[in-house]
């Protein structure tokens, strides 16, 4: 290749590295698998790198609120953004909803939760795992789910909390816990055990909402990240992790 024509193309390769960013985004424990697959889809299509910090909503919450800086927040509800725009912690005008989730009863042991749940309602021995209420919202949803069944007294000796969905499904996947309420992405892709898919009815919705924070507002790769999540490639891999679409 001559002179003429390789100048030009070293100027465009190091104008377009020299813009690649790095953004740190929390994100809530029952989004990590799709998280991480959306983090190197997006390093791979704008050269940017995604750092994730992943915990209960409730808890990274708190930490926005004392200042960590994070650039974006992908929630597991919509309670929670809603409240750090208000609050003047995110950019007004950029909270959308970026996933609806599932929540599955779900057991190591194959055969264990039949495919209505019923299991709950029998004699079986052992720990129920669910992500703590006050802070995961799956956990306030598994709460849910338990008290409209009428269970929630019945089972209450049996019930162990995990700070986030993340450990309510090591729990279970350790066999701390005998089965546990878990987001149906953390076992969409693993057929082994047995499992139940909640009706929606029995809960809340796990409308989940992503923001820009005023930490990020000047942070072209944040701003680039939650345009990617709106797009044919993030909204792929969004589905594939089993989210369903926004409401």
């Amino acid at each position: 290749m001559s002179l003429r024509y390789l100048l030009p193309l070293l100027l465009l390769l190091s104008v377009g590295y020299a813009s690649a960013e790095e953004t740190t985004i929390a994100v809530a424990a029952n989004f990590t698998p799709a998280a991480q697959d959306l983090a190197d889809a997006f390093a791979k299509e704008t050269k940017h790198r995604a750092v994730l910090a992943f915990g209960s909503t409730g808890k990274l919450y708190a930490q926005i609120t004392q200042g960590a800086p994070f650039d974006v927040f992908l929630s597991a509800d919509a309670a929670h953004p809603e409240l750090a725009e208000t609050s003047g912690l995110a950019v007004p005008g950029t909270r959308f909803t970026y996933a609806r989730g599932r929540l599955a009863l779900w057991s190591a042991e194959p055969g264990l939760v039949d495919g209505e749940g019923q299991v709950l309602s029998s004699a079986w021995e052992g720990r129920l795992a669910l992500a703590n209420p006050k802070t995961a919202p799956y956990g306030a949803a598994a709460e849910q789910v338990l008290q409209n069944l009428n269970l929630d007294q019945r089972l209450a000796t049996q019930i162990v909390y995990g700070d986030s969905i993340s450990q309510a499904h090591q729990f279970v996947a350790t066999g701390a816990a005998r089965m546990g309420f878990v987001a149906l992405s953390q076992i969409i892709a693993d057929s082994s055990g047995s499992r139940w898919l909640v009706p929606e009815s029995f809960h809340a919705p796990l409308v989940q909402d992503a923001v820009l924070l005023t930490s990020g507002a000047n942070n072209p790769a944040a701003r680039d990240f939650l345009a990617f999540l709106k797009g044919p490639s993030g909204r792929a891999i969004i589905a594939a992790h089993g989210y369903e679409g926004a409401p």
